[in-house]
């Protein structure tokens, strides 16, 4: 199945059942956290969750339904090896009541070739997050190539990683189809039928979602793109879908940076 296959008004259904809207700005202040909680609440139905700084996880919960999950960031941005700093976080986060932790990779260590190291540092966070969803980015605009990305994903699912993660979305290069494709080759070579997928940096259209949607449709079959398995990190996505939605042309032409 091809991306085209599935209808511009189908893809922005999907992407509003698979997003993490997102709000990770350096100055972002509990107002900015109450409007991302109402935007989460949509004319069309609710986003699978929303994604802040660890120190807005608890008012976030506080101000969403249940039906909406709370992700928040460990380990952010810099993906280094600070074992301590990410426990700090997924403790605080844990502490929120939020359900879901999105934590750096230390892909400069991958890039030098401390795979034990990093392995071990994902394994240790795994143990720390038990009972919430943990979804692992590697940074692939960083890593570059086909192959350490494919390492990068090995090691994250090989750690339990519910979800491999794309990117930051600080970075110069975030998601690509290429990136993606790698990533979800690596699941299916890792035989692990429930670690799911998320695309995250610079998806600003449902057109972009679409591409994406339509890769793991390919691998999965369409009954596998829920947000149990499938998701989007994103701000300003969720105006182009909400447009399709309401039958208006889209906002955005793409094009992921």
């Amino acid at each position: 199945m091809s991306d085209s296959m599935l209808s511009l008004v189908d893809a922005a259904r999907l992407s509003l059942a698979c997003l993490d809207l997102t709000s990770l700005n350096d100055a972002d202040t509990p107002a900015d956290v109450e409007l991302l909680c109402r935007r989460a609440q949509t004319p069309f139905g609710p986003v699978a969750a929303v994604c802040v700084w660890p120190r807005f996880a608890a008012l976030a919960r506080s101000l969403l339904p249940v039906n909406i999950r709370v992700a928040a960031v460990a380990n952010f941005p810099a993906g280094e090896i600070d074992l301590a700093g990410a426990l700090d976080d997924v403790a605080q986060i844990r502490a929120a009541g939020a359900q879901e932790v999105d934590v750096v990779l230390p892909y400069r260590a991958l890039l030098a070739g401390r795979d034990a190291e990093v392995l071990a540092f994902l394994k240790s966070v795994r143990e720390a997050c038990a009972g919430l969803t943990l979804k692992v980015i590697i940074e692939s605009g960083e890593l570059k190539s086909p192959e350490a990305i494919a390492r990068a994903s090995a090691l994250a699912l090989q750690a339990g990683a519910d979800f491999i993660k794309t990117s930051t979305g600080k970075t110069p290069v975030s998601a690509t189809p290429e990136a993606a494709n790698a990533m979800l080759d690596a699941i299916a070579q890792s035989g692990r039928s429930d670690a799911g997928f998320k695309a995250s940096g610079g998806i600003r259209s449902v057109q972009d979602a679409q591409t994406y949607l339509g890769l793991a449709a390919e691998r999965w079959g369409m009954d596998a793109l829920k947000p149990e398995r499938f998701r989007f990190g994103a701000s300003g996505l969720l105006n182009d879908i909400e447009a399709v939605l309401a039958g208006q042309a889209s906002t955005s032409q793409g094009g992921s940076y």
